[in-house]
């Protein structure tokens, strides 16, 4: 307390003006007095609990956030507990925000401490696990002091239950509901000041909204997810039988109840009763198994942080989800995924921080540590249904782009614990070190459909994504990658054959069997399961309901989504291909004068020259990389053979043709000309074929490009229009000739290859006849920055020979119709051969 007093008075000079920039105001909840002494009063000398509360709402208004934090610091130390209550409401909310969002408090999802590392450090060193902040939650703690927490804030699936007069299934809201006096309305919570105080942090994650300049702030840079992380090594230690002790200023506290008299696990899969008939039926003895009470903070802070977090979704809302005309109830962030990744990481390493005696359920003894049993307990009586129905929402709902990859992070951090034990540190670089132990074998069968269920629906946004975009290949690739691991693809489907095994009887809701009801603690209660086939029919019978219809992952319906996966994986491995290709081809090809900038003047490309300058050659690269390797994966997890590849990739049409190009999008000839196939319109929104789209009208009516004047084409359209109109008549005379001076003219003043264009769009084939142009004078291309700019350089190079202006003139006049004269006897002699 005292190192950290002294840094806080060292920082408060140089950062007074710093310190007042970032922090909210806390107007709206800002005190009026009566006189100026009522305002400044130094809080030491108050006796009154309002007047110490009225105090500090006026000193964060006028004071810089350094000196706050100082002032904080010496009332938690210097007040008691009776007096603190009071303000311990106000301070929360000034830290965290208020839940409807409004007041932002201390903002800690936008403080970085590399842009202010002064606030930064007060702000980490106050809200440590250890810190002023923590010290005062225990100071309360100890007096049993209870806050109140309105239910209308909530997840939506536990607010709607406790509306409903029905108790929730975690006990983290057992005993604790308050009705108003009134009746139903202001339903409300009673929560103690630990409770209380990792409620709103939790929540904060969800209610306060980013500010608008926060949009490109790292997530693990701010001091939100530091927070986390710390709270989540102190309460959840991966070392250690047992949590740091509880310390307040003034020596230790005594260790506080548990939350509710009733134990925790002790409802976890129950019917659904009453409020009243569940909060009697569940009082237990004052005798309880005292064990419980090192872990209360443990299982206090996973259970809030899975409730907040996690709980948005039940198995009920999740099939009305289904329907295409349901309405999101709650979208999670970018941000909320990464954080609920950090959360789900730290549960694997501390649960594989069990000794090698203690991981077997068998292993169970009341010898062993509360801490130890806890491990154990955590993931799948916490964790496992509500990540699972939160899975399954964002798989479903998640937009279909690049920031899919946080979901898909989380979710593949889940299914590796082995990369969070222990021993992983000490394992070598062989390929056999990487096998999946068989020690994981219970944790993939009592997560099966983890595993399977949602890499069916990752396979569905994989077929609707464009494989060719480097960050969806790389998710492929990633997903693919992992489930190839040695020995995990066998595990996989060794659960599924237990889970399709017949079985004799199944009770009714039987997988609440493997809930039990539990009387007193849970740690004298866990159960022991030795048939294997159950244990994974209740797994899924409790995630998806006794009448959910299971689809294998290595059955033919998925080897059929595998299939086209495949086949969408080769086709756009050949588009990045030509985009490589032709991406080199314009690097080699490109004309001198676009160095300066000017664009080619074709632009009928097969790939749009932007698209070619976003992705870069590097990306197309890694493209291909990436699903040359998440093929190979693929055919390794399902077995599939060079020859099926072959016959699938012939059977789609992704052979090229003679000049190397893509061939056009699937379709079917139709009355009118070509239809597209479904197969043909994903290839088009995909990227992976396109038609040939070139201009067929008027050559002199197409926009203006890039590589043109805009002012010059229009003077030179408006004066070659002029000359076409009042030489019309000469000109057809001219090109109705059947000698040489007629071809001469022909070539000049009739749109080359006109009659030869054909028209792609059905809609314009009958108006075709109306298309033939009459000889005409164009001068458009003198409009052009590359004509310019060749004439001026063919005059520069001219005046390094002493040729000046005019006989450079004359050379380019002889030069030109001597070209025309050649070009006029080779078109000729060419339609003489056609007839």
């Amino acid at each position: 307390m005292t190192t950290f007093r002294r840094r806080v008075a060292e920082w408060r000079l140089p950062s007074l003006r710093q310190a007042t920039l970032w922090i909210p105001q806390w107007f709206s909840r800002t005190a009026i007095f009566n006189s100026p002494r009522e305002t400044t009063m130094a809080f030491p000398h108050l006796q009154q609990p309002s007047f110490l509360l009225a105090s500090l709402k006026a000193d964060s208004l006028n004071k810089p956030f350094a000196q706050q934090c100082h002032d904080l610091v010496k009332v938690i130390e210097d007040f008691p507990a009776k007096e603190l209550h009071t303000i311990f409401p106000w301070l929360v909310e000034s830290i965290f925000g208020s839940l409807d969002g409004v007041l932002v408090g201390w903002n800690l999802r936008c403080l970085q401490g590399r842009v202010s590392p002064v606030e930064y450090s007060i702000v980490m060193e106050f809200l440590d696990p250890g810190g002023p902040m923590m010290k005062l939650v225990y100071k309360l703690q100890a007096e049993e002091y209870k806050f109140d927490f309105p239910v209308s804030y909530l997840p939506g699936p536990v607010k709607a239950s406790i509306q409903e007069r029905v108790l929730p299934d975690s006990p983290l809201y057992h005993n604790k509901v308050q009705f108003p006096p009134t009746g139903g309305l202001g339903l409300h919570l009673a929560l103690n000041p630990f409770e209380y105080y990792m409620f709103f942090f939790a929540l904060s994650l969800i209610t306060q909204k980013p500010l608008p300049g926060a949009l490109h702030i790292r997530t693990s840079d701010c001091a939100y997810f530091t927070l986390v992380d710390r709270y989540l090594s102190w309460f959840l230690p991966t070392e250690g039988s047992v949590l740091p002790p509880l310390s307040s200023p003034g020596g230790p506290s005594p260790s506080p109840a548990p939350r509710t008299p009733a134990m925790p696990f002790a409802s976890y899969g129950l019917h659904h009763t009453s409020l009243l008939k569940r909060h009697i039926s569940h009082q237990t003895s004052v005798n309880a198994d005292p064990a419980s009470h090192e872990i209360w903070r443990s299982e206090t802070l996973l259970q809030v942080f899975v409730e907040m977090w996690l709980h948005h979704y039940s198995l009920e809302m999740y099939q009305k989800m289904q329907s295409p005309h349901a309405k999101e109830s709650f979208t999670p962030t970018e941000e909320h995924v990464l954080v609920v990744r950090l959360l789900l990481k730290h549960l694997h390493a501390f649960a594989n921080s069990l000794k090698p005696e203690q991981v077997s359920p068998s292993a169970h003894s009341h010898a062993t540590s509360p801490l130890e049993e806890f491990k154990r307990a955590a993931l799948p009586r916490f964790v496992q249904q509500k990540l699972y129905l939160f899975l399954q929402h964002c798989f479903g709902h998640w937009p279909l782009d690049a920031s899919f990859r946080a979901v898909l992070e989380m979710w593949l951090s889940y299914l590796q614990p082995w990369r969070y034990a222990p021993e992983k540190q000490a394992q070598s670089s062989d390929s056999q070190s990487r096998c999946v132990s068989e020690r994981w074998v219970p944790f993939v069968q009592e997560n099966l459909l983890m595993y399977t269920k949602l890499f069916v629906a990752f396979l569905g946004r994989a077929l609707r994504t464009d494989l060719v975009s480097p960050k969806n290949a790389l998710m492929v690739f990633r997903v693919a990658k992992v489930f190839a691991q040695p020995n995990l693809a066998e595990m996989i489907q060794k659960g599924e054959q237990l889970f399709l095994e017949p079985e004799l009887v199944i009770p009714h809701r039987q997988h609440r069997l493997f809930m039990p009801t539990f009387t007193g603690s849970f740690l004298s209660s866990w159960p022991t399961v030795t048939d294997t086939s159950f244990k994974v029919k209740s797994h899924v019978y409790s995630l998806e309901g006794q009448d959910c219809k299971y689809t294998p992952m290595f059955g033919p319906e998925v080897r059929t989504l595998v299939l086209r996966l495949a086949q969408l994986i080769t086709q756009a491995k050949q588009t990045a291909k030509s985009m490589s290709d032709q991406c080199g081809e314009n690097a080699a090809s490109r004309p001198f004068l676009s160095w300066l900038g000017f664009s080619s003047m074709d632009s009928n490309g097969s790939y749009p020259a932007n698209d070619l300058d976003e992705m870069g050659l590097d990306s197309i690269r890694k493209t291909d990389e990436y699903l040359e390797k998440a093929l190979e994966y693929l055919c390794q997890m399902f077995r599939l053979s060079e020859a099926q590849l072959a016959h699938l990739t012939l059977a789609l049409g992704t052979t090229q043709d003679e000049n190397g190009k893509k061939q056009l999008p699937d379709c079917i000839v139709g009355e009118n000309g070509l239809i597209l196939t479904p197969l043909g319109r994903y290839q088009i929104i995909n990227g992976l074929r396109k038609f040939d789209i070139e201009y067929q009208g008027d050559s002199e009516l197409q926009p203006i490009r890039s590589y043109e004047i805009a002012g010059l084409v229009r003077v030179l359209f408006r004066l070659s229009s002029a000359i076409n109109q009042k030489f019309a008549g000469e000109m057809t005379a001219l090109c109705s000739r059947a000698d040489f001076l007629g071809s001469f003219c022909r070539y000049h003043l009739m749109e080359p290859g006109l009659a030869d264009k054909h028209l792609l769009s059905p809609v314009g084939r009958g108006c075709g006849t109306n298309r033939v142009r009459g000889p005409r004078l164009s001068l458009r291309f003198l409009g052009s920055y590359r004509t310019l700019l060749s004439l001026l350089l063919v005059f520069f190079v001219a005046s390094l020979f002493c040729i000046g202006p005019l006989p450079c003139s004359l050379f380019l006049v002889l030069g030109y119709l001597l070209y025309a004269v050649t070009m006029t006897l080779l078109t000729e002699r060419g339609k003489l051969h056609q007839l």
